[in-house]
């Protein structure tokens, strides 16, 4: 019997693999006000300004992302991104190969993107989200694919007790199961509110709590043992952010998971937690770590370490909640989603990049991020 025979047929590389060269950059500001203005422990909240980026290549290839910097936070602000972007990314991106990522990624942080990691992060975002249109494949699948949705919680920023417990069961009765509830400012009020929304929302909802560097350790202390009766599924960066000592003597004393948010910005924050045993959970956010590719690394560590996951956000314009979306499906290690940054945005141009029912959040059907402007 004769073998099969196929015949061969060399095609050259240069025709197999086009190379594709950036030739387009814009970067642009898009001032957002919120529908419902909001207050954490450091700071009122009534609009937001993420700024957009697009790349193109020469055959016509694009991509987007978003930075949505805080100042805060990071120290960034929607005009030195953008100066940071146009001064430092463009000269380096343009011209250069855009599936060459981890090459520009070491150029762009040594140029100074690593000192503004939400304008690395646009650029990551716009890289990857560029690669999956080329391969015509969702941004989420192939990082990993794990899961194709995910239960996001929805906040409720800091109000009086009747306002808290009134908004409460508005979200409730729109589907939400996992209400985060900010604080900070006063621990014996912020637990009478958490005992207030138990009540009113029953056993089944979860609920979340973050003091955003609010407390101390004393303050920390009795606001967990006031609290004991609810159920609390966790705290949230109770302490300030450089007191790390502080936030690992809250983890060892009390009975339920706390969570690193504003400590964690780099990858030497997030080795230095998990070495330390500082913490039991990672909030991890593409705004702060400096995109998708950076925020991988974190996962890693936070894998190794067996610490759970949580991906949240800025206020986020869609855009930017389907880079953090696609974070969250691709690895089993995120158990959490805190993806909402971007309900309460008026004016989004990136409105549809993610779905929105019953508390669940989707990604868009296509390819790359998803988003078609």
């Amino acid at each position: 019997m004769r073998p099969f025979l196929r015949e061969r047929v060399s095609i050259p590389i240069s025709k197999r693999l086009p190379m594709m060269r950036l030739s387009i950059f814009e970067a642009w500001p898009v001032e957002m006000n919120l529908a419902e203005p909001y207050t954490v422990a450091y700071q009122s909240y009534e609009s937001t300004t993420n700024v957009f980026l697009r790349l193109e290549t020469r055959c016509g290839r694009f991509g987007f992302g978003c930075a949505a910097p805080d100042e805060h936070v990071t120290g960034e602000t929607p005009q030195s991104v953008l100066r940071t972007l146009q001064e430092v990314a463009r000269p380096i991106l343009v011209g250069a190969d855009p599936l060459r990522r981890e090459s520009l990624a070491l150029r762009l942080k040594k140029a100074g993107l690593k000192d503004f990691p939400g304008a690395l992060a646009a650029v990551d975002m716009a890289l990857l989200d560029l690669m999956g249109r080329a391969a015509g494949q969702p941004v989420w699948k192939m990082l990993g694919g794990y899961r194709d949705r995910i239960r996001t919680s929805v906040t409720i920023g800091i109000l009086p007790a009747d306002e808290t417990v009134a908004k409460a069961r508005r979200l409730v009765k729109q589907g939400f199961r996992c209400l985060k509830i900010k604080g900070g400012l006063d621990a014996d009020e912020d637990a009478s509110r958490i005992i207030k929304v138990r009540e009113a929302v029953g056993p089944r909802i979860e609920l979340r709590f973050d003091a955003n560097q609010g407390y101390s350790l004393e303050d920390s202390l009795r606001f967990v043992r006031l609290t004991s009766s609810a159920g609390l599924e966790l705290l949230e960066q109770p302490t300030p952010q450089g007191h790390l000592e502080q936030l690992g003597r809250v983890t060892r004393e009390v009975t339920i998971p706390v969570m690193a948010d504003e400590s964690l910005l780099t990858l030497d924050d997030a080795f230095q937690l998990a070495h330390r045993n500082l913490v039991d959970m990672f909030n991890i956010k593409l705004m702060k770590v400096g995109g998708l590719s950076e925020a991988l690394q974190v996962e890693a560590i936070a894998r190794a370490a067996q610490l759970d996951i949580m991906v949240g956000c800025m206020d986020e314009a869609a855009l930017g909640i389907a880079a953090g979306l696609a974070l969250t499906l691709a690895r089993p290690s995120v158990k959490y989603a805190d993806l909402d940054g971007h309900l309460d945005l008026l004016g989004d141009p990136s409105a549809g990049a993610v779905s929105l029912k019953n508390g669940i959040l989707y990604p868009s059907t296509g390819a790359g991020l998803g988003w078609e402007p």
